[in-house]
């Protein structure tokens, strides 16, 4: 069997860039995970690259933007006083507007492209971009700290080159944007794991929003409740997510693999650990498809270092100490992280909150398996 090709796509120029002190999306999570891939030896496998990255282009930028939204983007990005246009959704709490604000967005989403164009151009099976996945922003409104929708972008290239794609939401918030932009396409099937919109950002995501027209049925949600635990996510996984993707059989699959749905994320109540989200990443890999990851969310910057480097290591077949590397250790000491381990064991949440949370986990699957498994699976034919 010939080795799995894998890219790191990662620019240290995102390190330039910050939402703010106060702000909970911190940019320098990218390089405590780098730091923490370095420590267990992951950047030097024989058979995976590190790439740098550009901005994304004009071009691309347009497939799904409105104009005059990056134009303001552009124009309070480059001001050295404090902007803001709420009919954009610039210059909020969740949306700040910062000095190279643009810069910023346009990087990582030209990192994500990389990604792709890696795996569609040059032979790669995975490409994992660690700044990716700002699935909240959408045609002309910054949301949910989201400028760029670098998913949707690089999807839209993949599908003018006639590619089928499944793209796969993890992170704890629904992926509202890329729902949008591809609502009415059955080129693209996209599947949303995540904390319910009842009492949650962004407030959709429910098991209705299936699509429209040509893409009617082609628009997945399986909402969660407080308190899914390990056995609970892998099993809508299992039941929903996996059996729809074997089945739509893609070229490439496009995933953003927050880590916020950790139990001591600071901003969800979700009781996901490294186990059901190690657990995912392996049925990914074997599924054998073309893969591209993107980072996603992630609040408590150890969760997201420690999630990444587990999914880093899936994909390229590394089994990892559950110890962390004494030297990586001794570096995060002085910064306050008394992490000792990269694996938790498998976590159950208290009877009363599981028993709620597995009725609604059974009654959204039952509800999906209604009205999207006909059509895909009697579409595309079942897992062989």
């Amino acid at each position: 069997m010939p080795p799995c090709r894998t890219a790191l796509i990662y620019s240290p120029l995102l390190g330039n860039f910050s939402y703010g002190d106060d702000h909970p999306f911190k940019l320098q999570r990218h390089h405590l995970a780098y730091d923490l891939l370095e420590a267990y030896g992951l950047l030097k496998l024989p058979d995976m690259e590190i790439r740098d990255c550009r901005p994304i282009s004009e071009e691309l930028l347009l497939s799904f933007h409105d104009r005059a939204y990056i134009e303001r983007l552009k124009e309070f990005s480059a001001s050295d006083q404090p902007r803001a246009d709420f009919s954009y959704g610039l210059g909020d709490a969740d949306c700040p507007v910062f000095k190279g604000l643009y810069d910023c967005a346009a990087l990582g989403a030209g990192a994500t492209f990389e990604a792709v164009r890696l795996v569609e151009e040059e032979g790669f099976q995975i490409a994992f971009n660690l700044a990716g996945g700002w699935h909240h922003a959408h045609r002309a409104r910054a949301s949910g700290f989201s400028y760029i929708n670098d998913a949707v972008l690089a999807i839209n290239w993949l599908v003018a080159r006639g590619r089928r794609v499944v793209y796969l939401d993890i992170d704890a918030h629904h992926g509202d944007g890329v729902q949008e932009a591809f609502y009415d396409s059955d080129q693209v099937l996209t599947i949303s794991l995540h904390e319910s919109g009842i009492y949650f950002y962004p407030g959709t995501g429910f098991e209705d929003e299936i699509g429209e027209g040509r893409g009617k049925g082609y628009s997945v949600n399986l909402p969660l409740i407080a308190h899914c635990d390990d056995a609970l996510y892998m099993k809508a996984f299992d039941e929903v997510a996996y059996p729809l993707i074997a089945a739509y059989n893609p070229d490439i699959i496009v995933t953003q693999i927050g880590a916020d749905t950790f139990r001591t994320d600071p901003l969800t109540r979700l009781e996901i650990t490294t186990h059901s989200y190690s657990y995912i990443m392996r049925k990914l890999k074997a599924l054998k498809i073309p893969w591209a990851a993107l980072g996603g969310g992630g609040y408590d910057l150890m969760n997201t270092a420690r999630a990444w480097t587990i999914a880093w290591g899936v994909m390229n077949g590394v089994q990892l100490n559950p110890r962390l590397p004494r030297s990586f250790m001794n570096k995060i000491a002085p910064l306050g992280y008394p992490n000792r381990v990269l694996l938790d064991a498998m976590h159950w949440a208290s009877e009363d909150d599981r028993n709620l949370a597995l009725s609604a986990v059974e009654k959204s699957i039952a509800r999906i398996r209604k009205s999207i498994f006909p059509g895909i699976i009697g579409r595309y034919g079942p897992l062989v």
